[in-house]
């Protein structure tokens, strides 16, 4: 504000000076003169008094200013206080929100690389266990190649089968026949039907050729082995364990191979039909546990008909025994009967008795006229004492 006041007196000064240059130029006499001096003199000084009076609504507004300005500078401290608590409380929230989001994800993270490394562990197992059932495959490969190896696996496979469903007086393995030929496994069976044969061979390699067979038309050729190589292994079973008066007039033919047994019922029915023909069965594991349950019920009802005449017998003598009961019972009975009449004859004779002996009480005494009965109770009754003392 002292900057504005002096602007004002220099304002005025330049003024008062303009006033007396323009009186000297316009001449005239001193009188005039000093009359317009002292017209201006008096203008300057109600100039300076209204100058001095602006000076004081001038301090006066500059103090105003001057406290609104204080006012404004505290009310902007005050919300610049505020906004920064505020910001600072959001920045504290958000870093808060902020490191939890983290925390969290850092716990995701931890935990899927957790699942992440179970699962790479389980996978580096199930890749160890595909290599050695590769190796497997290929030494399953090796021994399916080989036929004495190969009938060994189909050999072993039916006779867990045959041991674990029949009682070991109901079988034998690698049993001769009269013929010379040796079964893989006789099932014992009295007549009919008698021994029923087993062969667990089947011919694998054409199918094993089918199987990894590259085009159509090496299908097509091991196809056509496979059913011929199994036509002639059903007509050898036929022909070597179906003998007429010692063995039953049918055969097994043992597939160890489920994937096999089901080909040739889907894509032969000519084979089975031809086995059918020539009573040669075929049969997988699941349906050879079918046929020894049979097998197993058969024997069960043979033991029972070879058992029938000893049950026939028990069952004689108790009869017998039973009889023998029945009759000791009626003995029982008619002495019971005849110890009944006794109490009855008893009981009347007591009755008898007892009425008698009534009667004879009953009986009047000479000179009383009264009872025994009486002459008793009058005896036994006790007498006043003044009968004594009359």
């Amino acid at each position: 504000m002292p900057d504005i006041n002096l602007v004002i007196i220099t304002a005025l000064g330049l003024i008062g000076v303009v006033v007396l240059w323009l009186a000297v130029r316009m001449g005239g006499s001193s009188a005039a003169t000093e009359q317009r001096l002292t017209a201006v003199t008096e203008a300057l000084t109600r100039m300076s008094e209204s100058q001095s009076a602006l000076g004081g609504r001038l301090a006066q507004i500059g103090e105003g200013l001057s406290t609104t300005q204080a006012r404004v500078a505290e009310t902007l401290q005050a919300q610049e206080r505020a906004v920064t608590k505020t910001l600072d409380e959001r920045l504290a929230e958000i870093t808060r929100r902020v490191g939890e989001n983290l925390q969290k994800s850092g716990d995701k993270t931890t935990a899927t690389l957790t699942q992440l490394q179970e699962r790479l562990a389980v996978i580096d197992a199930a890749q160890k266990n595909i290599a050695e059932l590769s190796a497997d495959v290929v030494g399953l490969q090796d021994l399916l190649s080989n036929k004495q190896a190969r009938g060994a696996i189909g050999q072993t496979q039916m006779e867990d089968l045959v041991r674990n469903m029949l009682p070991a007086n109901a079988y034998e393995f690698q049993f001769t026949l009269s013929n010379g030929k040796r079964a893989d496994c006789v099932i014992k069976l009295p007549n009919p039907p008698g021994l029923i044969a087993v062969d667990a061979k089947y011919p694998h390699d054409a199918y094993a050729r089918w199987i990894a067979a590259a085009d159509d038309a090496a299908a097509t050729a091991a196809e056509r082995d496979f059913r011929n190589d199994v036509l002639k292994h059903i007509k050898d079973i036929a022909d070597k364990y179906i003998i007429p008066g010692e063995t039953a007039d049918s055969a097994i033919m043992f597939v160890p191979a489920e994937s096999v047994f089901a080909e040739l019922h889907d894509r032969f029915p000519a084979v089975i039909e031809d086995g059918f023909r020539r009573r040669v069965y075929i049969v997988s594991p699941t349906t050879m546990m079918a046929t020894l349950n049979t097998v197993r019920a058969v024997l069960k009802d043979i033991r029972m008909r070879e058992q029938a005449h000893v049950i026939q017998r028990e069952v004689g003598e108790l009869i017998r025994d039973v009889e023998r009961l029945d009759k000791r019972v009626g003995n029982l009975a008619s002495h019971f009967e005849q110890a009944r009449k006794d109490v009855d004859e008893i009981q009347v004779s007591a009755r008898k008795i007892v009425k008698r002996g009534s009667a004879i009480e009953d009986i009047p005494l000479e000179g009383t006229g009264e009872s025994p009965q009486q002459v008793g109770i009058a005896q036994a009754s006790p007498q006043p004492r003044s009968a004594f003392l009359q």
